[in-house]
């Protein structure tokens, strides 16, 4: 028997299962594996023998999973020690890879679990042991080096950009409008707060200022802009990354994130909550509305990119045939050819390439200001976000 598992980790997206199927399918379609697993919530479930065949899966359930959101394999948050410090552990995994007859580990997560995919390969190739150790990248973050984006960001970036117009438009019914923050996931970079540039109405942005992790947050100047901006228009939207720092690296959120109630209790918040207590401290204006996406950026499948559905899947038939051509240590990845027609080329690089670094958003991408994107680098994130939603209303408001 030659069998392999597939396994899944960390913040699921809404294409990630897309990335499975797409494994599960190629290999039903060439037979190369005689059982593929999956592994039950990552490694941990992997070293509790919790496996299900996939294979006992109709097509039609495949195909029903392929467009299901979050991980229908369950995943996990257990980073893997290295070697020295866990040697039973790496023993008791592959005595369990030995006797399930697996001959191939897949492995669809982020930067950690690329981490994982290169201490096995090392360990396996160590100790003389034939077995492939394949990942499959994943995250709504966008921060995976090499890859020119990751699978789950082109929906997460749809789903931020769709809601920053409808809440914009939202916003903008009143005689006081105010001043509107939308709060997006990126704790160490800015992309999915990038994306918010994307939305516009009546051919201007909505996003009037966006904040992100890699531009230190100057208060004053950004006090100095949010007053200009509400002088001028009576409203102001800010979209801001919930990684947003200050000058000495620490969280705004971790800082400034506090008003007091009633009784002089402090109330912590985010990011949004943050730049809320520092806009009325100022005394801008009071009427200050934070809305927090959280966990709706990579659940939301009524707005999944079909780029982004397809090129997950596509990378999970290529992680498979990577494992049959007995590439090990590798993860499989895609490279831009071109923005229009828009263009990638599917291939591999090393798991050491991307486990434990950062791809941040270069700053060519950033105003000179450093309070929002520049038009240029929306080129980079119009092709996989699709046609966004366009909308229509009576009036423009009390928008000047």
């Amino acid at each position: 028997m030659k069998n392999c598992v597939i396994a899944q980790s960390g913040g699921p997206t809404s294409v990630i299962n897309a990335s499975v199927m797409g494994l599960l399918k190629k290999n039903n379609e060439i037979s190369y594996f005689d059982i593929v697993y999956a592994g039950i919530n990552g490694i941990e479930g992997i070293l509790n023998e919790d496996f299900f065949d996939l294979g006992q899966l109709s097509d039609e359930e495949i195909e029903t999973i392929r467009y299901t959101p979050s991980a229908a394999l369950g995943s996990c948050r257990y980073k893997l020690k290295n070697y020295e410090d866990s040697k039973e552990e790496y023993r008791k995994l592959f005595e369990i890879f030995r006797k399930h007859d697996i001959k191939a580990f897949f492995y669809a997560g982020g930067n950690d679990s690329q981490d994982t995919v290169r201490k096995l390969a090392a360990y396996a190739k160590e100790h003389e042991i034939d077995m492939n150790f394949i990942g499959i990248p994943k995250t709504v973050d966008n921060d995976l080096q090499v890859i020119d984006h990751a699978p789950g960001f082109g929906s997460a970036a749809r789903y931020i950009a769709t809601s920053v117009l409808e809440s914009y438009l939202d916003s903008m019914v009143y005689t006081n409008n105010g001043v509107f923050i939308t709060e997006t996931m990126g704790r160490d970079a800015g992309w999915l707060a990038a994306s918010g540039a994307l939305a516009t109405y009546n051919g201007r942005r909505c996003a009037d200022i966006i904040l992100l992790p890699e531009v230190p947050f100057d208060e004053e100047k950004f006090l100095q802009r949010v007053e200009e901006i509400y002088k001028e228009k009576n409203h102001v939207y800010i979209v801001a990354s919930e990684g947003v720092r200050l000058k000495d690296g620490s969280f705004l959120a971790a800082t400034k994130a506090h008003a007091h109630d009633s009784f002089g209790h402090a109330q912590l918040g985010g990011a949004g909550n943050a730049l809320k207590n520092i806009i009325v401290s100022a005394g801008v204006t009071s009427r200050v509305k934070v809305l927090e996406l959280s966990t709706l950026q990579r659940s939301a499948f009524h707005l999944a990119s079909e780029v982004d559905l397809l090129e997950a899947f596509r990378l999970g038939e290529r992680a498979l045939l990577m494992a049959k051509d007995g590439e090990t240590g590798k993860v499989s990845i895609l490279v831009r050819k071109s923005d229009e027609p828009y263009e990638v080329e599917y291939t591999s690089t090393d798991a050491s390439s991307i486990a434990n670094h950062v791809k941040y958003m270069p700053l060519d991408m950033v105003t000179e200001d450093g309070m929002n994107i520049t038009e240029e680098a929306l080129k980079y994130f119009r092709p996989l976000t699709g046609k966004l939603p366009e909308y229509r209303v009576i009036h423009h408001f009390h928008e000047k």
